[in-house]
Parts: C-alpha cells; sequence; structure tokens
C-alpha cells in the first residue's frame, strides 16, 4: 500500500515539475519573439557589417544592423534613404539629397489636406506666383515667403533669383520687362544697365541675359539712376516725397543681403 502511494506520489511531482518547465518555456519563447527582430529571422537578409545602415532594393527603404542584428525599416513618406550619409547622420533625407539609381520604388504617397506628402519641401504658386514655398512635417504644412524677389528653387530646396528657377516667369512675377538694350557697351568690359522702378524709388532692377532682378535700396534711400546706385532720397529728382512703404522686415536691408543671408547654410 505504501509503495503505491509513493508511486503515484511521485507521478504528481514529475508532473508539477514538467508543468513549471513547460510554462517558463512558453514565457522565455514569447519574450524571445516580442524582442527579435523580424528580419533577423530571415535567413535571406545579412548584415554586411555589424553595425551600421544599409540600402535595400527600394530607395526609401534599408537595412538597420546593431551588432550584427539585421532589422528593416522605411524612412517616413517623402524622405528617402541616403546611402551616402554620414555614420553619425539621420539616414532619410530629403530627395534633393539623395540618389536613387537603381532603387526607384518607393512607398506609396501618404497625402494630406495640406501636403502631397508626410515630409518635404514644396513649391507654392504657378510660373507668376513663385515666390512661396511649403515645408511639410508630419503631415502639416507650413508656408513660408522667399524674401523680396527671390523665388522658390524646387530644384535646389533655396530661394533663389527668379531667372535661375526653371519654372518661374521672372518679367511676370517682378512685373517687369527688361529693354531691348539692358546692356551698355564701351571700351571696357560690358555691362549692365540699371532701371529704376517706375512705382518706386526705392527700387531697382538689373538686368541678366535679358531677365530681370530686383534690388531694394533700403529705407530712406532710392535709387539714383544717373550714377546707377542707391542715394538718399532727397538726392533723387522726384523721390524727395516719402517713398512708398514696404514691409518692415524688407525695408531695413537691401535685396543683396537678403539673398546672402538666406541662403548662407
Amino acid at each position: 500500500m505504501w509503495s503505491v502511494n509513493i508511486f503515484v506520489l511521485a507521478l504528481i511531482v514529475f508532473a508539477g515539475v514538467m508543468g513549471q518547465f513547460n510554462t517558463g518555456s512558453n514565457y522565455y519563447n514569447q519574450r524571445q519573439q516580442k524582442y527579435s527582430s523580424p528580419v533577423a529571422a530571415q535567413s535571406s537578409v545579412n548584415c554586411p557589417q555589424p553595425n551600421g545602415t544599409f540600402p535595400t532594393r527600394t530607395c526609401d527603404g534599408y537595412i538597420e544592423c546593431i551588432n550584427g542584428v539585421a532589422e528593416e525599416k522605411v524612412c517616413a513618406d517623402g524622405l528617402l534613404f541616403n546611402a551616402a550619409a554620414a555614420p553619425h547622420a539621420f539616414p532619410c533625407q530629403y530627395p534633393i539629397d539623395v540618389d536613387c539609381t537603381g532603387r526607384e520604388q518607393t512607398q506609396e504617397p501618404q497625402p494630406t489636406e495640406e501636403c502631397p506628402h508626410q515630409y518635404g519641401y514644396y513649391k507654392i504658386g504657378d510660373q507668376n506666383n513663385c515666390g512661396q514655398f511649403k515645408n511639410c512635417v508630419d503631415g502639416r504644412g507650413f508656408v513660408f515667403d522667399c524674401p523680396e524677389g527671390l523665388a522658390w528653387n524646387s530644384e535646389t530646396y533655396r530661394c533663389d533669383w527668379p531667372d535661375q528657377v526653371s519654372d518661374c516667369n521672372a518679367e511676370a512675377y517682378l512685373g517687369f520687362t527688361c529693354p531691348p538694350d539692358a546692356r551698355q557697351y564701351g571700351f571696357g568690359q560690358e555691362e549692365y544697365r540699371y532701371f529704376r522702378s517706375p512705382t518706386d524709388c526705392q527700387r531697382y532692377y538689373v538686368c541678366i541675359e535679358g531677365k530681370p532682378r530686383l534690388y531694394n535700396c533700403g529705407e530712406g534711400r532710392a535709387f539714383n539712376d544717373i550714377l546707377s546706385v542707391c542715394d538718399g532720397a532727397e538726392n533723387v529728382t522726384g523721390c524727395a516725397l516719402p517713398i512708398q512703404e514696404a514691409p518692415a522686415n524688407l525695408a531695413k536691408f537691401s535685396n543683396q543681403n537678403a539673398y546672402n543671408r538666406f541662403n548662407k547654410f
């Protein structure tokens, strides 16, 4: 009788031990599944190096390797993986900085009411209205104005002279057409001519290859078309009266300074 009871007791203890072992194994497996990368388990994905980021077949996808463990990631909509980025730089960058040759495919766009993509810079307006652009961040659009006389260049992500922007009509945008004789010829080097704005003494134009560029002399000054320089308004015939007011942030510095400041980064 005692031997039978001992045998039954041994079976119960053995069953309990095995139950605990199975429970522990399941818990361990669950934790492994939770923290293991889904790509790391695929034999087709390998890390070229233990640490770093590496391109995939799509331009916005990449593989991130940490201690030899690979994880496939996708850049946010509108950004692309830059295989040439510095080691510690964020690998997802704007299209202007990325070469997608051989891996042109990207994810489907995720537009919002404000933006065509979640991230990016986009021109606002048509070829006659070229001075605004939109910066999209997480689907929200933030509108900016280029400094006076400059136009948004979608090819360089900069505010540029309108005549340097392929999809901008400089004459229509600036409201000035260069005359045929926009250059002077003398004994020395060929020079460009300057033209005071017909509506505002403070502003003037210079024609480059037949296209106008707008400049601003600054508050209290006027363009002296006899000397071809910015001068005190009282020294320029017909400009002694109050000059047409410009927005405060534009009247304090010249258009050339605005161009230099905006594009120095």
